[in-house]
């Protein structure tokens, strides 16, 4: 049975101390960092992010946001003991969970649980979406009728990853705006819209009728799977 890795960053030291042993007695892998300093260079090791959004220096939602412009398919999930409900909004644009302090050790399990099952249901390594296939382990992309490999800029693959980690959702600009570049977005700003224009005319057979990333009129756009 495979050890799940889960990165765990929380300052305080009794809390995190307390979590981690906890964690590591169910079996878990846990890597627990103080803050979001270095968070990157170990991600890729990782199953699950928990992330606290009280921190030190760059707080949880900008770690958490850095993180999943990284990895979108890493199922991140906050812990705060902030209850607002502007603070758990601005977490679930981009993280998949939120879970408010204090709390028992056996509800932070199961909600790494359904995180965990839920990432190997959805996101399996290879997806089929039309005529692309998508190797999400190892960041491909090929047309299945040609075989030719589509090439994407950064910014392009983790809007479409994006995507698919929300697959017939409705999303709108200001949601993908604001999980892929990590900053607010300006009513007006034309930036992603350039970005799916360019993404559309790689990946769809006629970019001037696209047919995956489809436009929601007046509200954004969908993936279908």
């Amino acid at each position: 049975m495979k050890t799940f890795t889960i990165m765990y960053i929380e300052d305080d030291q009794e809390i995190g101390s307390w979590s981690r042993d906890f964690l590591i007695g169910q079996g878990y892998e846990v890597i627990w960092k103080t803050s979001g300093h270095g968070a990157e260079e170990v991600l890729e090791r990782c199953d699950l992010v928990i992330v606290d959004i009280m921190l030190p220096g760059l707080d949880g939602f900008t770690v958490g946001q850095r993180l999943k412009r990284i990895n979108p398919a890493i199922p991140i999930l906050l812990l705060t003991a902030r209850t607002a409900i502007e603070d758990k909004l601005t977490g679930l644009a981009f993280a998949d969970d939120y879970m408010t302090k204090p709390f028992h050790p056996d509800e932070l399990v199961a909600r790494i649980q359904v995180l965990l099952r839920r990432t190997d249901v959805a996101a399996p390594e290879q997806l089929q979406i039309r005529h692309l296939t998508i190797d999400r382990k190892g960041h491909g992309l090929w047309n299945s009728e040609t075989g030719e490999e589509i090439v994407l800029t950064g910014k392009q693959f983790h809007i479409f990853m994006y995507f698919l980690d929300h697959l017939n959702q409705v999303l709108t600009q200001k949601q993908i705006y604001e999980a892929v570049w990590g900053e607010p977005h300006l009513s007006g700003d034309k930036t992603l819209t350039v970005h799916i224009r360019h993404l559309r005319e790689k990946i769809e057979r006629d970019s001037g009728f696209p047919q995956i990333i489809e436009t929601i009129r007046g509200v954004g756009y969908r993936v279908r799977s």
